[in-house]
């Protein structure tokens, strides 16, 4: 008789899974509006990895309102990009270092979509100096951006997040759990944000969830600065890229050769066979905004597993 119950069991969870919607990625197009009815706001959205990550939700049926503090044309094409997938979007001018500013931002988002159901806290800087050679003012610069900005618009946005039963993702990086001599404010900063994710989860539960992506070595097609952190690497692209320096020329310089044989040798590490893309990053965030909201608290890290090394 036991045997017979398990049996019918089995065969309803197999009904359940035939009869479930499937989920596919082809070339980065996701095929089902997972998001449909949705609003998203990802901060320093404008370029790179948080383009990438908008654009990605926004073809899973999110309305996607971005974030920029120095990238004013970039987010207004990246903005159009997201309209042209038949979804709003919104262009908002926010220093994620201001209270005020994330203030003004929140109500914007909210006067624009009605709604909060998911924050991606992307906007982040990243630098390379000497430990004994860091400065006060780049520590705290550097701390201002990646930790203090999720703390402030998380918590400005948690009313809202709280009504719709949000989810928070904020973006860490293989830098907050490997400690890179080089990058010991940068490091700290993240290891910070991992250890606020799991305050978050705690304070916020059962009404929001919250966790983590954690990128390795990110390659970013299109830019002349092509790689995010992740990895330590002497001309990195910023997370939230709105946060660092500007784009430089897409001559090929003696600095763009050293950089393209740095990822090949961290290529040639990664059990995986390669280095990251934009997209692996936006799909592991789109998990955690379609997943089970019972998971929080979590750091996913995408990096090929590079970081087993």
């Amino acid at each position: 008789m036991e045997r017979a119950h398990h049996s019918c069991q089995l065969a309803g969870l197999r009904t359940c899974l035939l009869a479930a919607p499937l989920t596919r990625y082809t070339d980065s197009v996701i095929s089902t509006d997972l998001l449909a009815g949705k609003a998203v706001l990802v901060t320093g959205g404008a370029r790179r990895l948080g383009r990438a990550i908008a654009l990605t939700l926004a073809q899973a049926g999110a309305d996607v309102a971005i974030t920029f503090r120095t990238s004013q044309s970039q987010a207004a094409q990246t903005a159009a990009e997201i309209a042209a997938l038949g979804r709003q979007s919104l262009a908002a001018p926010c220093d994620v270092r201001s209270e005020s500013s994330v203030r003004e931002s929140i109500a914007q988002v909210i006067a624009g979509f009605g709604r909060l159901d998911i924050l991606v806290n992307n906007a982040a800087v990243f630098g390379s100096t000497a430990l004994e050679s860091l400065t006060l003012d780049q520590w705290d610069a550097t701390f201002e951006t990646n930790t203090r900005g999720p703390f402030l618009v998380a918590r400005e946005a948690l009313p809202h997040l709280r009504s719709a039963h949000g989810r928070i993702i904020n973006m860490g990086s293989l830098g907050g759990l490997h400690a890179w001599a080089g990058h010991a404010h940068y490091c700290a900063s993240k290891a910070a944000l991992h250890m606020l994710t799991q305050a978050m989860a705690k304070a916020f539960a059962p009404d929001v969830s919250v966790n983590c992506v954690a990128p390795g070595w990110i390659q970013v097609e299109g830019e002349a600065d092509s790689s995010e952190p992740g990895v330590p690497h002497s001309s990195f692209a910023r997370v939230g890229s709105d946060y660092g320096s500007p784009d430089t020329s897409s001559a090929l310089t003696e600095s763009d050769r050293r950089a393209e044989l740095q990822a090949a040798r961290f290529a040639a590490k990664t059990p995986m066979g390669r280095n990251g893309n934009a997209n692996d990053v936006a799909e592991a965030v789109l998990f955690f905004c379609t997943g089970p909201h019972f998971i929080t608290g979590q750091t996913l890290v995408v990096d090929g597993g590079l970081g087993l090394n």
